[in-house]
């Protein structure tokens, strides 16, 4: 199941890169479902890592995902997949509200995404510094701020993790001066 959400998730983002860069985006469901195995190693929690942005981004339908990989990896991407009908700002305050009552393997999926999200930002910040908010469609560093922090706080249950660990750091790294 994992080899064949990795082959469908590269598929359906071929072509894309990273934002600001030429960095093929299948790196970042890659390196999420990475960070997902080193707390879990439950396939569908594993392959839903690897396929989190295939209805955001890609324009897979939830149910091809739940032809082809099943009811319970289908509910995972789609819990953790945005309406980008709305405003950044009501997305992402949707994503936290969610996580106060999400189900671990969710919480876990988050974790994974947010964590690669961020060290893919940190890294950009040591290198241009504020510069690194031009490339996102919200510019702001103190929302950027609010959101990550907003969702550290949801996924406190997980604190015990490394990856829980090292996403409080790069928060405390990137946004530390502006809480």
């Amino acid at each position: 199941m994992i080899r064949k959400a990795a082959l469908f998730a590269a598929k359906a983002h071929e072509g894309a890169v990273r934002k600001g860069s030429n960095i093929p985006y299948i790196t970042h469901p890659m390196e999420t479902a990475v960070i997902v195995s080193m707390i879990t190693d439950d396939k569908e929690v594993i392959a839903a890592a690897l396929l989190h942005d295939v209805i955001e981004d890609a324009g897979v339908s939830e149910e091809e995902l739940r032809e082809q990989f099943g009811g319970r990896v289908a509910r995972l991407v789609v819990k953790e997949s945005e309406d980008k009908s709305r405003t950044w700002e009501e997305r992402k305050a949707t994503t936290i509200k969610k996580l106060e009552t999400a189900e671990r393997d969710s919480k876990i999926l988050a974790l994974g995404d947010k964590l690669s999200n961020l060290r893919c930002t940190a890294r950009d910040y040591m290198q241009i510094g504020d510069k690194v908010w031009e490339r996102f469609h919200q510019k702001d560093p103190k929302m950027q701020c609010w959101y990550y922090t907003g969702v550290l706080k949801q996924l406190g249950d997980l604190a015990d993790f490394p990856a829980y660990q090292e996403y409080a750091l790069l928060c405390d790294f990137v946004f530390g001066a502006r809480e």
